[in-house]
């Protein structure tokens, strides 16, 4: 049998048992709460737990952990196309979702992609509410924090930040500490121990490792830094929330 025969013959059979999608309203309000930055509309979804009510969504595979996977993956590309057209950087946007889909891969239970799934929408809408609160920064600063976020890995000064804005030190930080109420410094060590955070929880690199993929001066440098920012040391960080969600 061709293909087109079989969709014939498959049409034909969802049609006889009135087996319907549900109108897309309901997903559209969904991704536009996320991009819109509504916490309280994702919050609400999530304890409703909307995302495994798939009635009306379509079954994308006979296997039930294989389907909400296949869903899972949908949602995230649609949200991520959804916070772009909001604002957030691509490229950031394009490395979160590929982040959760390779999570979500390593899930074996529909409660465990159901969670993952609830994690993930939260993150993105909290990065919406984040763009919108920086809309009002001035263009030198959203460089900074952009540039920031891509070299993340390398050790950032304000030297060179200044040289990538073409602004005086003085008068960057100035206007960095306006903006932001934080200095450039605390800025640049808050997002790398953020970075430190998702490395100790979701990865099985060794505390040296990440020290040195962060920059940091050395492993006691980046031990006293995570743990002043966090209250806890990377070690007892990660013995604690390793893989917890899994």
């Amino acid at each position: 049998m061709s293909l087109s025969e079989e969709w014939v013959n498959t049409e034909l059979s969802n049609s006889e048992f009135e087996i319907l999608h549900r109108a897309p309203d309901v997903e559209y309000s969904f991704y536009n709460s996320v991009k819109a930055g509504d916490m309280d509309a994702i919050i609400e979804n999530c304890k409703q737990d909307a995302f495994i009510n798939l009635e009306g969504t379509g079954v994308l595979s006979q296997n039930p952990l294989t389907n909400i996977k296949y869903h899972f993956v949908v949602t995230t590309a649609m949200i991520t196309r959804y916070c772009i057209d909001g604002g957030l950087e691509a490229e950031q946007a394009y490395r979160l979702s590929d982040f959760y889909i390779l999570k979500m891969d390593s899930c074996t239970t529909i409660r465990q992609v159901a969670d993952l799934h609830h994690e993930m929408a939260k993150d993105f809408t909290g990065k919406m509410v984040l763009l919108k609160k920086s809309s009002i920064l001035s263009k030198p600063v959203m460089q900074c924090v952009n540039y920031i976020y891509s070299h993340i890995k390398e050790r950032i000064t304000i030297t060179t930040l200044a040289d990538y804005t073409g602004l005086s030190e003085n008068y960057l930080s100035r206007l960095f500490k306006q903006n932001l109420g934080v200095s450039i410094s605390d800025y640049i060590r808050e997002k790398k121990i953020e970075k430190a955070t998702h490395l100790l929880r979701y990865s099985d690199k060794s505390l040296i490792d990440i020290a040195n993929y962060l920059s940091f001066s050395s492993q006691s440098h980046f031990t006293k830094t995570f743990e002043n920012f966090i209250g806890l040391t990377p070690k007892k960080y990660r013995d604690k929330y390793y893989k917890s969600m899994w």
